[in-house]
């Protein structure tokens, strides 16, 4: 039997990253990406090794802020952590399940995503198993590699405030051969680039070799999505995200008959109680996850396995800014999940101008991610001197 992997100290690292891009939609603005990364070392006779987890909160989905996720772990996870000590990747799978969701009646889904990441990464290199190993023991009925792997292509992005940069920024993604692209609505101005982005991939999408989304992130009410509903069937846009706040999702139903726009539930998306609700309800074809949204990898697959089993689709989501910790977890549900209809992030150095690997993890020609990890855990090799330069902050040093 192996010797019991056991927790030395956890670190928590928030980051400040400037992105190369600007992003504005109707629920925030932001010029540079705010990740938390938890860094868990282990104790004899695994000292050597580190499990690295990163979550992105916003406060507009689930309610947190990076003070009340540091917070969490401290009070909520820490004191879990000294129960850790599997000696096999199944215990730790089954410890990793168990930790919560939530705590005095809020949700918790982004500090525990950056934990179970930390977990599954360290366990991962102590007992020789990749992330995706763990679809595996959850028994997910087809799940498994090599998942979406051959098939999924992530999406583009409309950006550009002036007509001549959102034409080129296009014009890069297209001949990088993505196919997939999404549009923010419900700000200022949104029509006009629409308009735009209409006019930039009419041909390919009139010929149904490219796919437009729009995201307004709970930014209209009844009346306006209504409005809406014409300018948007008229650009091509095939499917519409989280087009009202969660507290209207009742009108959902209504919604989905005056349209022929698939719609895609995000934000009224967190736990496997609100995927239920949601099926009951009707009206929603697409469910987005988003693995630091939706508390980690293993809970992502549950919601996957639930919402291809209700005869609906998946999308893999990000929030913006992502570092390769969490683009491999990313690529990990990729290769587990048999079907996934549109996949976001990968944006590596394009979008960041920096990471905290030495090669970021990037989607290539075509969409497709240039190269799965292939170690133990999430399988990438975190650089201290990156995180000690993307720091916003002194690490936060929590010995067990």
């Amino acid at each position: 039997m192996a010797a019991p992997l056991r927790i030395r100290q956890v670190t928590l690292r928030p980051l400040d990253i400037p992105m190369r891009l600007r992003f504005e939609h109707a629920a925030a603005a932001r010029s540079a990406a705010d990740p938390l990364i938890v860094e868990i070392q282990a104790a004899a006779p695994y000292a050597q090794l580190a499990g690295f987890g990163e979550t992105l909160v916003r406060v507009y989905v689930t309610g947190e802020t990076i003070g009340s996720a540091l917070d969490d772990i401290r009070s909520v996870f820490l004191p879990r952590l000294l129960e850790f000590r599997p000696t096999s990747f199944p215990e730790a799978l089954e410890f990793i399940e168990s930790l919560p969701f939530e705590h005095s009646g809020r949700v918790i889904n982004g500090a525990r995503a950056a934990v179970e990441l930390a977990l599954l990464d360290l366990a991962g290199q102590a007992f020789r198993r990749r992330a995706v190993d763990a679809a595996g023991w959850l028994g997910l009925p087809g799940f498994g590699s090599p998942g979406s792997l051959g098939t999924a292509r992530y999406s583009g992005i409309v950006v550009g405030r002036s007509a001549t940069k959102l034409r080129w920024m296009l014009r890069l993604q297209r001949w990088a051969g993505l196919r997939d692209f999404k549009i923010k609505v419900a700000v200022d101005g949104w029509e006009e680039q629409l308009g735009r982005a209409h006019h930039e991939l009419r041909r390919g999408l009139e010929k149904g070799r490219l796919t437009l989304r729009a995201d307004a992130n709970s930014g209209w009410d009844a009346a306006a999505v209504r409005l809406a509903l014409p300018v948007l069937e008229a650009h091509g846009v095939c499917a519409l995200e989280q087009p009202l706040p969660d507290a209207q999702d009742d009108f959902l139903p209504l919604l989905a008959a005056e349209t022929r726009m698939d719609l895609i539930a995000d934000e009224s998306l967190l736990t496997m109680s609100d995927l239920r609700r949601l099926i009951e309800g009707g009206g929603t074809r697409v469910m987005n996850i988003r693995i630091a949204k939706n508390g980690g990898l293993l809970p992502s697959l549950q919601l996957a396995a639930a919402t291809l089993a209700a005869g609906l689709d998946v999308q893999l989501g990000c929030l913006v800014g992502e570092t390769s910790i969490l683009t491999a977890a990313g690529a990990a549900f990729v290769e587990a999940c048999p079907k996934v209809r549109f996949l976001e992030g990968a944006f590596g150095r394009i979008l960041l101008r920096d990471d905290v690997i030495r090669r970021p993890l990037t989607f290539s020609i075509g969409g497709q991610l240039r190269s799965a990890p292939a170690g133990f855990g999430l399988g990438l090799s975190v650089e201290a001197a990156a995180l000690d330069r993307l720091a916003a902050d002194r690490p936060v040093n929590l010995p067990l």
